[in-house]
Protein backbone atom coordinates (compact mmCIF):
# COMPACT_ATOMS: atom_id res chain seq x y z
CA UNK A 1 0.00 0.00 0.00
CA UNK A 2 1.13 3.41 -1.04
CA UNK A 3 0.55 5.86 1.99
CA UNK A 4 0.84 9.53 2.12
CA UNK A 5 1.87 11.54 4.83
CA UNK A 6 0.83 15.06 4.56
CA UNK A 7 2.08 17.12 7.96
CA UNK A 8 0.37 20.94 8.63
CA UNK A 9 -0.76 23.09 11.73
CA UNK A 10 -3.70 23.27 9.13
CA UNK A 11 -5.09 26.72 10.57
CA UNK A 12 -7.69 26.20 9.30
CA UNK A 13 -7.26 23.20 6.63
CA UNK A 14 -8.65 24.87 3.35
CA UNK A 15 -9.69 23.58 -0.21
CA UNK A 16 -5.77 24.44 -1.33
CA UNK A 17 -4.84 21.20 1.19
CA UNK A 18 -7.28 19.14 -0.46
CA UNK A 19 -6.69 19.46 -4.16
CA UNK A 20 -2.90 19.06 -3.45
CA UNK A 21 -3.46 16.10 -1.63
CA UNK A 22 -5.70 14.81 -4.40
CA UNK A 23 -3.38 15.39 -6.67
CA UNK A 24 -0.65 13.38 -4.98
CA UNK A 25 -3.06 10.71 -4.88
CA UNK A 26 -3.97 10.65 -8.44
CA UNK A 27 -0.06 11.33 -9.45
CA UNK A 28 1.72 9.10 -7.47
CA UNK A 29 -1.32 6.13 -6.61
CA UNK A 30 -1.53 6.91 -3.17
CA UNK A 31 -4.17 4.95 -1.50
CA UNK A 32 -4.49 6.49 1.57
CA UNK A 33 -3.18 9.99 2.87
CA UNK A 34 -2.64 10.41 6.50
CA UNK A 35 -3.10 14.03 7.21
CA UNK A 36 -0.82 14.76 10.36
CA UNK A 37 -1.18 17.56 12.63
CA UNK A 38 1.66 19.21 14.28
CA UNK A 39 0.59 21.09 17.22
CA UNK A 40 3.10 23.17 17.80
CA UNK A 41 5.03 23.44 14.94
CA UNK A 42 8.70 24.30 15.63
CA UNK A 43 9.15 27.11 12.68
CA UNK A 44 6.14 28.77 13.71
CA UNK A 45 7.41 29.72 17.35
CA UNK A 46 6.31 33.08 18.61
CA UNK A 47 2.88 32.90 16.18
CA UNK A 48 0.05 33.03 17.52
CA UNK A 49 -2.05 29.85 16.74
CA UNK A 50 -5.59 27.91 17.56
CA UNK A 51 -5.33 25.55 20.13
CA UNK A 52 -4.35 22.40 18.84
CA UNK A 53 -7.58 20.51 19.93
CA UNK A 54 -10.16 22.71 17.60
CA UNK A 55 -7.94 22.36 14.74
CA UNK A 56 -8.20 18.84 15.20
CA UNK A 57 -11.97 19.66 14.94
CA UNK A 58 -11.78 21.03 11.93
CA UNK A 59 -9.42 19.14 9.86
CA UNK A 60 -11.84 16.26 11.16
CA UNK A 61 -14.94 17.91 9.64
CA UNK A 62 -12.48 19.13 6.20
CA UNK A 63 -11.60 15.16 5.50
CA UNK A 64 -15.23 13.77 6.04
CA UNK A 65 -16.06 13.48 2.45
CA UNK A 66 -12.92 11.64 1.50
CA UNK A 67 -12.81 7.76 3.08
CA UNK A 68 -9.07 7.82 1.48
CA UNK A 69 -8.16 11.25 3.49
CA UNK A 70 -7.18 10.25 6.98
CA UNK A 71 -6.72 12.51 10.08
CA UNK A 72 -3.13 11.51 12.10
CA UNK A 73 -2.78 12.14 15.88
CA UNK A 74 0.84 10.85 15.52
CA UNK A 75 2.04 14.46 16.49
CA UNK A 76 -0.76 15.01 18.86
CA UNK A 77 -0.26 12.36 21.03
CA UNK A 78 3.30 12.96 21.67
CA UNK A 79 5.21 15.52 23.45
CA UNK A 80 6.69 18.32 21.95
CA UNK A 81 8.50 19.42 19.53
CA UNK A 82 7.22 17.34 17.09
CA UNK A 83 10.22 17.31 14.44
CA UNK A 84 9.64 15.42 10.90
CA UNK A 85 12.32 13.12 10.96
CA UNK A 86 10.44 11.69 14.45
CA UNK A 87 7.31 11.40 12.68
CA UNK A 88 8.33 9.35 9.58
CA UNK A 89 10.37 6.88 12.34
CA UNK A 90 7.39 6.18 14.23
CA UNK A 91 4.87 6.23 11.20
CA UNK A 92 7.43 3.34 9.55
CA UNK A 93 6.86 1.45 12.59
CA UNK A 94 3.49 1.83 12.76
CA UNK A 95 3.00 0.92 8.71
CA UNK A 96 5.94 -1.75 8.41
CA UNK A 97 4.81 -3.00 5.25
CA UNK A 98 3.62 0.48 3.42
CA UNK A 99 5.30 2.35 1.02
CA UNK A 100 5.29 5.80 2.68
CA UNK A 101 5.81 9.18 0.85
CA UNK A 102 6.12 12.31 2.60
CA UNK A 103 4.42 15.50 0.79
CA UNK A 104 6.20 18.51 1.08
CA UNK A 105 6.28 21.74 -0.82
CA UNK A 106 8.90 22.78 -3.07
CA UNK A 107 9.71 25.57 -0.35
CA UNK A 108 10.29 22.80 1.90
CA UNK A 109 12.54 20.86 -0.30
CA UNK A 110 15.06 23.95 -0.35
CA UNK A 111 14.69 24.72 2.80
CA UNK A 112 15.16 20.98 4.29
CA UNK A 113 18.76 21.32 4.93
CA UNK A 114 18.03 23.95 7.78
CA UNK A 115 15.87 21.18 9.29
CA UNK A 116 16.33 19.31 12.32
CA UNK A 117 18.19 16.09 11.46
CA UNK A 118 18.14 16.41 7.62
CA UNK A 119 19.97 13.44 7.28
CA UNK A 120 17.50 11.12 8.99
CA UNK A 121 14.68 12.55 7.23
CA UNK A 122 16.62 11.41 3.93
CA UNK A 123 17.32 8.07 6.02
CA UNK A 124 13.65 7.77 6.99
CA UNK A 125 11.81 4.64 5.12
CA UNK A 126 9.74 7.23 3.16
CA UNK A 127 10.15 8.70 -0.04
CA UNK A 128 9.47 12.76 -0.36
CA UNK A 129 6.31 13.83 -2.42
CA UNK A 130 7.31 17.36 -3.83
CA UNK A 131 4.98 19.67 -5.01
CA UNK A 132 6.50 21.81 -7.48
CA UNK A 133 5.94 25.42 -7.63
CA UNK A 134 6.61 27.82 -9.95
CA UNK A 135 8.28 30.74 -8.18
CA UNK A 136 10.18 28.51 -5.74
CA UNK A 137 14.09 27.97 -7.70
CA UNK A 138 15.30 24.66 -6.18
CA UNK A 139 19.72 23.69 -7.00
CA UNK A 140 18.57 20.16 -6.54
CA UNK A 141 22.76 19.45 -7.13
CA UNK A 142 23.39 21.87 -4.42
CA UNK A 143 20.76 20.57 -2.38
CA UNK A 144 22.22 16.38 -3.50
CA UNK A 145 25.73 17.55 -2.48
CA UNK A 146 24.51 18.36 1.21
CA UNK A 147 22.22 15.50 1.58
CA UNK A 148 23.60 12.77 -0.26
CA UNK A 149 20.71 10.14 -0.95
CA UNK A 150 18.02 12.87 -1.55
CA UNK A 151 17.52 13.15 -5.29
CA UNK A 152 16.49 9.15 -5.07
CA UNK A 153 13.94 9.73 -2.96
CA UNK A 154 12.47 12.91 -4.53
CA UNK A 155 8.87 12.32 -6.23
CA UNK A 156 7.35 14.77 -8.16
CA UNK A 157 3.89 16.49 -7.86
CA UNK A 158 2.83 18.65 -10.62
CA UNK A 159 0.91 20.69 -8.49
CA UNK A 160 -2.10 23.51 -9.77
CA UNK A 161 -1.18 26.96 -8.68
CA UNK A 162 -3.38 27.40 -5.76
CA UNK A 163 -3.13 31.38 -4.30
CA UNK A 164 -4.91 30.23 -1.72
CA UNK A 165 -3.23 30.15 1.99
CA UNK A 166 -4.67 29.78 6.12
CA UNK A 167 -2.90 33.20 6.41
CA UNK A 168 -5.46 34.59 3.82
CA UNK A 169 -8.19 33.15 5.22
CA UNK A 170 -7.64 33.87 8.70
CA UNK A 171 -7.38 37.70 7.25
CA UNK A 172 -10.59 37.46 6.11
CA UNK A 173 -12.43 35.89 8.67
CA UNK A 174 -10.77 38.41 11.36
CA UNK A 175 -12.33 41.05 8.68
CA UNK A 176 -15.80 39.80 9.04
CA UNK A 177 -15.42 39.23 5.31
CA UNK A 178 -16.97 36.10 3.15
CA UNK A 179 -14.25 32.85 2.78
CA UNK A 180 -16.61 30.08 2.88
CA UNK A 181 -14.98 28.98 -0.60
CA UNK A 182 -11.81 28.85 0.73
CA UNK A 183 -12.64 26.22 2.75
CA UNK A 184 -14.83 23.10 3.33
CA UNK A 185 -18.67 24.24 3.93
CA UNK A 186 -18.07 22.22 7.55
CA UNK A 187 -15.10 23.99 8.54
CA UNK A 188 -16.72 27.50 7.46
CA UNK A 189 -19.27 26.67 9.46
CA UNK A 190 -17.24 25.42 12.45
CA UNK A 191 -15.28 29.27 12.08
CA UNK A 192 -18.24 31.03 12.36
CA UNK A 193 -19.67 29.30 14.89
CA UNK A 194 -16.45 29.03 17.48
CA UNK A 195 -15.58 32.93 16.30
CA UNK A 196 -12.55 31.73 15.20
CA UNK A 197 -9.61 34.58 14.00
CA UNK A 198 -11.45 37.20 15.16
CA UNK A 199 -9.01 40.73 16.58
CA UNK A 200 -7.74 39.89 20.22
Amino acid sequence: MKIGVFGGSFDPPHIAHLILAQEACNQLGLERVLWVLTPDPPHKHGRRMTPAPLRWEMLQLALLSNPRFIPSRIDIDRPPPQYAVDTLRLLGLAYPEAELIYLIGGDSLRDLPTWRNPQGVIAAPAALGVFRRPRVRIDLARLESQLPGLTAKIRWVEAPRLDISATRVRRLAGAGMDFRYYVPDAVHNYIIKNSLYQPV
